[in-house]
Protein backbone atom coordinates (compact mmCIF):
# COMPACT_ATOMS: atom_id res chain seq x y z
CA UNK A 1 0.00 0.00 0.00
CA UNK A 2 1.35 3.38 -1.01
CA UNK A 3 0.12 6.56 0.71
CA UNK A 4 -0.50 9.24 -1.92
CA UNK A 5 -1.51 12.01 0.47
CA UNK A 6 -2.02 12.46 4.19
CA UNK A 7 -4.24 15.21 5.56
CA UNK A 8 -4.92 15.96 9.21
CA UNK A 9 -8.44 17.17 9.85
CA UNK A 10 -8.53 18.59 13.40
CA UNK A 11 -12.12 19.78 13.06
CA UNK A 12 -13.36 16.19 12.63
CA UNK A 13 -10.57 14.74 14.79
CA UNK A 14 -9.29 12.39 12.09
CA UNK A 15 -6.49 11.74 9.61
CA UNK A 16 -7.41 11.22 5.95
CA UNK A 17 -5.15 8.98 3.85
CA UNK A 18 -5.42 8.70 0.07
CA UNK A 19 -3.85 5.40 -0.94
CA UNK A 20 -2.89 3.33 -3.97
CA UNK A 21 -2.44 -0.43 -3.82
CA UNK A 22 -0.65 -2.28 -6.65
CA UNK A 23 -1.71 -5.94 -6.48
CA UNK A 24 0.07 -7.47 -9.48
CA UNK A 25 0.71 -10.83 -7.86
CA UNK A 26 -2.69 -11.37 -6.27
CA UNK A 27 -6.36 -10.62 -6.14
CA UNK A 28 -7.94 -7.30 -5.28
CA UNK A 29 -7.34 -6.66 -1.56
CA UNK A 30 -10.29 -7.23 0.75
CA UNK A 31 -11.74 -4.58 3.02
CA UNK A 32 -10.08 -6.17 6.05
CA UNK A 33 -6.67 -6.08 4.32
CA UNK A 34 -7.11 -2.41 3.42
CA UNK A 35 -8.20 -1.47 6.96
CA UNK A 36 -5.24 -3.33 8.47
CA UNK A 37 -2.76 -1.72 6.06
CA UNK A 38 -4.17 1.77 6.65
CA UNK A 39 -4.05 1.33 10.43
CA UNK A 40 -0.46 0.10 10.16
CA UNK A 41 0.54 3.08 7.97
CA UNK A 42 -0.58 5.64 10.58
CA UNK A 43 1.39 5.44 13.86
CA UNK A 44 -0.75 5.24 16.97
CA UNK A 45 -3.94 4.40 15.11
CA UNK A 46 -6.47 1.77 16.13
CA UNK A 47 -7.98 -0.70 13.70
CA UNK A 48 -11.43 -0.19 15.31
CA UNK A 49 -11.35 3.51 14.41
CA UNK A 50 -10.20 3.04 10.79
CA UNK A 51 -12.73 3.25 7.96
CA UNK A 52 -12.01 2.69 4.26
CA UNK A 53 -14.21 4.45 1.69
CA UNK A 54 -14.23 5.38 -1.99
CA UNK A 55 -12.43 2.22 -3.11
CA UNK A 56 -11.94 1.99 -6.86
CA UNK A 57 -10.17 -0.77 -8.78
CA UNK A 58 -9.00 0.21 -12.26
CA UNK A 59 -10.37 -1.98 -15.05
CA UNK A 60 -7.62 -3.99 -16.68
CA UNK A 61 -5.00 -2.89 -14.16
CA UNK A 62 -4.01 -4.43 -10.86
CA UNK A 63 -4.40 -1.12 -9.05
CA UNK A 64 -6.83 -0.10 -6.32
CA UNK A 65 -7.21 3.41 -4.91
CA UNK A 66 -9.20 4.61 -1.95
CA UNK A 67 -9.60 6.83 1.10
CA UNK A 68 -8.89 5.71 4.65
CA UNK A 69 -10.31 7.73 7.54
CA UNK A 70 -8.58 7.19 10.87
CA UNK A 71 -10.35 8.73 13.87
CA UNK A 72 -8.68 9.63 17.15
CA UNK A 73 -11.53 8.41 19.38
CA UNK A 74 -14.81 6.52 19.16
CA UNK A 75 -16.89 9.65 19.78
CA UNK A 76 -15.49 11.27 16.64
CA UNK A 77 -16.06 8.07 14.65
CA UNK A 78 -19.82 8.47 15.16
CA UNK A 79 -19.69 11.06 12.36
CA UNK A 80 -19.54 8.23 9.84
CA UNK A 81 -22.97 7.17 8.51
CA UNK A 82 -24.60 3.98 9.79
CA UNK A 83 -24.04 2.11 6.52
CA UNK A 84 -20.27 2.62 6.83
CA UNK A 85 -20.33 1.35 10.41
CA UNK A 86 -22.34 -1.70 9.32
CA UNK A 87 -19.82 -2.49 6.55
CA UNK A 88 -16.94 -2.36 9.03
CA UNK A 89 -18.80 -4.01 11.92
CA UNK A 90 -17.48 -7.52 11.21
CA UNK A 91 -13.91 -6.19 11.01
CA UNK A 92 -14.02 -4.07 14.13
CA UNK A 93 -15.95 -6.58 16.21
CA UNK A 94 -17.90 -3.77 17.82
CA UNK A 95 -21.32 -4.60 19.09
CA UNK A 96 -23.66 -1.68 18.78
CA UNK A 97 -26.14 -1.28 21.55
CA UNK A 98 -29.63 -1.76 20.23
CA UNK A 99 -32.17 0.92 20.91
CA UNK A 100 -34.86 -0.29 23.25
CA UNK A 101 -38.27 1.18 22.55
CA UNK A 102 -39.70 2.68 25.71
CA UNK A 103 -43.50 2.92 25.69
CA UNK A 104 -44.79 6.46 25.79
CA UNK A 105 -46.78 7.78 28.73
CA UNK A 106 -49.98 7.91 26.65
CA UNK A 107 -49.79 4.24 25.62
CA UNK A 108 -49.24 3.21 29.25
CA UNK A 109 -52.33 5.20 30.33
CA UNK A 110 -54.45 3.64 27.53
CA UNK A 111 -53.41 0.16 28.59
CA UNK A 112 -54.25 0.81 32.24
CA UNK A 113 -57.71 2.21 31.31
CA UNK A 114 -58.51 -0.89 29.21
CA UNK A 115 -57.53 -3.16 32.08
CA UNK A 116 -59.74 -1.32 34.59
CA UNK A 117 -62.86 -1.23 32.31
CA UNK A 118 -63.20 -4.94 31.58
CA UNK A 119 -62.58 -6.34 35.08
CA UNK A 120 -66.19 -6.73 36.53
CA UNK A 121 -68.25 -9.53 34.97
Amino acid sequence: MEIISRKENPLLNRVELQFRWEHTSGATPSLSEMVAAAAKAEPGSKKELTFVKDVNTRFGRPQTTGLALIYADSESATLEPDYVHSRHESLHGSKKTEKVEVPSKESVEETSEEDSEGGDE
